[in-house]
């Protein structure tokens, strides 16, 4: 199948490239710097970026699935998630696009922040609370939207292998243990969920 991944040059976006890749998918990754991404004959890289509407649009027609794994390394205020949350429904308004779009945010934004573990909720708090606080009206603009969504919610991620044993819990209950999860076993969730949808219009948290 075509499946568009933005946000593909490292981390979780880059490990569901190349999974999608040996399991013979024809994949079109956008990203503000391809050249990290290795060449491959069913692979069409585009320089981009998450927040353009027009840059959106050129990757999203045709696809069959989206999977949106942005991400920075900022740790000031940025509305990048938010604004690539606008940019992404624009874009599938003006295109009709109907398919599956699969986005990343994170175990503590909406309301999964009142299940956080005191240590994750002090991680977040101390690190990372511009971001989260931007996730969450990403996954706001979304849920609102007319798009077939799925936003999915990892906890800590790590550079591990791909066991395949992780967790995908779609329901917030009193007691979730949401710990660590790698990359790997993130990208293959996303690549499952493009496959066979089973969680659309869901939050699911993952976990090993």
């Amino acid at each position: 199948m075509k499946i568009t991944i933005i946000g593909a040059s490292a981390g979780t976006g880059l490990a569901a490239v190349q999974q999608a890749l040996a399991k013979g998918h024809d994949v079109t990754a956008l990203s503000t710097q391809t050249a990290s991404i290795p060449d491959h004959s069913r692979l069409n890289k585009v320089n981009g970026s998450a927040t353009s509407v027009e840059d959106l649009k050129k990757v999203i027609i045709g696809a069959e699935a989206v999977i949106v794994t942005i991400g920075t390394r900022n740790k000031k205020p940025n509305t990048l998630f938010s604004d690539t949350a606008m940019a992404l429904v624009k874009a599938g308004l003006e295109t009709g696009f109907k398919a599956p779009i699969l986005i990343i945010t994170g175990f503590g934004a909406g309301k999964s922040a009142g299940f956080l573990s005191f240590f994750m909720r002090t991680v977040i708090r101390l690190f990372l609370k511009h971001q989260y606080i931007d996730k969450t009206k990403m996954e706001e603009i979304i849920a609102a939207s007319t798009l077939n969504w799925e936003i999915v919610r990892p906890g800590m991620l790590t550079n591990g292998s791909l066991t395949k044993t992780y967790k995908a819990l779609p329901d917030l209950y009193q007691g979730i243990k949401i710990g660590k999860i790698s990359r790997a076993d993130v990208a293959d969730f996303l690549l499952q969920e493009a496959e066979n949808q089973s969680m659309l219009q869901q939050y699911p948290a993952l976990t090993s």
